[in-house]
């Protein structure tokens, strides 16, 4: 079977779009993303309260390329554990690149329009010193390249984006329609991400830059006051059927069942996160309230919002990064862990630091019990 090549000349598609399939679910995913970002409106400091969320979408939307670490491996990494195989630790470091990449975005963004000099910025610091970092980092690919199974040619390969020689001009009308005024912004930028994926613009990355993309936007046309919403989990769920997706675009012109995935997806998430959010917002509240009352020390309050931002963490790191004491540090430490707050999950000894964790932080983050 011959692979499908990308469409030229399809972009964009708001002409063949089927608007009475799309506007029943419209509606539906604006509301949902509405009611959570109101919910953030009560939220103090959510990029520090709410950054586990942050480093869960990082690993979700790295697993839906490939990568096997989890949340607790990525955070006990942070905290001083040493005890993933190589192959783990490369994943790790991916992941963490993830996350720095959204942090250089947000920040070029105070002072930029979301645009390809802010992306090219992110896909730098993404693939800084993993296994893409010989995959010209900050620089769109010059070469062909191709989707399919491994050691797989052109001619047996599953997709074959937009040639290197036409890909500068295919990124500025990309551009330009980013910034276009369309019917919708949630089509808009179900629009984008597809286009995004069909061009494959990076030897490297580019699922992962795509992704990105959806809290970027959001936050930067004012459906979002943060950006902290995120849909790979959704997605990650449903892998098979994103790809066929984005593949349909570009065989069948599909575009609209392409939104009508988006959609759901924005929709679902948006709950989801809402959920999640309310729950952390209440715990917060519950546990600080208990341990104001406990310790009478407005330090330890600013330290039970540092474990909220780092739910696994060495005892050390905790004194240090808190600006305590460390008789301090340790005796809210051994509060906290007599309430059951928090549990130890490596015993310290004179080569490796004490790793405690916050179990009920992280199980609400990850939606399950896994601490």
């Amino acid at each position: 079977m011959p692979p499908v090549r990308y469409a030229e000349g399809a972009f964009p598609p708001e002409g063949r779009l089927d608007w009475p399939q799309l506007i029943p679910m419209i509606g539906p995913a604006s509301a949902a993303l509405a009611r959570y970002d109101e919910l953030l409106a009560t939220i103090p400091g959510p990029d520090v309260l709410l950054s586990p969320l942050a480093t869960q979408e990082a690993v979700l939307s790295s697993r839906i390329e490939g990568t096997q670490a989890t949340m607790g491996e990525v955070l006990g990494f942070e905290a001083g554990e040493r005890t993933a195989s190589p192959e783990r630790q490369h994943d790790i470091h991916e992941i963490l690149n993830y996350r720095a990449a959204m942090r250089a975005a947000v920040a070029d963004l105070g002072t930029l329009p979301l645009c390809q000099r802010v992306i090219l910025t992110a896909h730098e610091v993404l693939l800084s010193g993993v296994r893409g970092a010989g995959k010209s980092p900050g620089a769109y690919r010059r070469v062909p390249n191709w989707i399919g199974p491994p050691g797989s040619s052109s001619e047996d390969a599953t997709y074959v984006p937009i040639g290197a020689d036409k890909l500068p001009l295919a990124m500025d009308t990309w551009e330009r329609y980013l910034h276009a005024d369309t019917p919708d912004l949630l089509v808009q930028l179900a629009i984008l991400h597809a286009e995004f994926e069909a061009l494959h613009p990076f030897l490297d990355g580019n699922g992962r830059l795509g992704r990105m993309l959806v809290p970027l936007f959001l936050w930067q046309r004012g459906l979002i006051r943060q950006p902290v919403s995120y849909i790979s989990a959704y997605l990650e769920e449903r892998r098979d059927r994103y790809y066929e997706s984005l593949l349909r675009v570009s065989r069948d012109d599909d575009w609209t069942g392409w939104c009508q995935l988006f959609l759901g997806a924005v929709k679902a998430q948006a709950e989801d996160n809402r959920t999640k959010v309310k729950a952390i917002f209440n715990l917060h509240e519950e546990t600080t309230r208990w341990f104001a009352s406990v310790t009478r020390s407005q330090g330890a309050i600013d330290a039970l919002r540092w474990l909220f931002a780092n739910p696994i963490f060495s005892s050390s790191r905790f004194a240090v990064a808190t600006g305590s004491p460390r008789r301090t540090a340790l005796r809210w430490i051994a509060t906290l862990h007599d309430r059951g707050i928090v549990r130890e999950i490596t015993t310290g000894d004179g080569r490796r630091p004490r790793i405690l964790v916050f179990p009920e932080l992280l199980n609400i983050v990850e939606g399950r019990e896994v601490f």
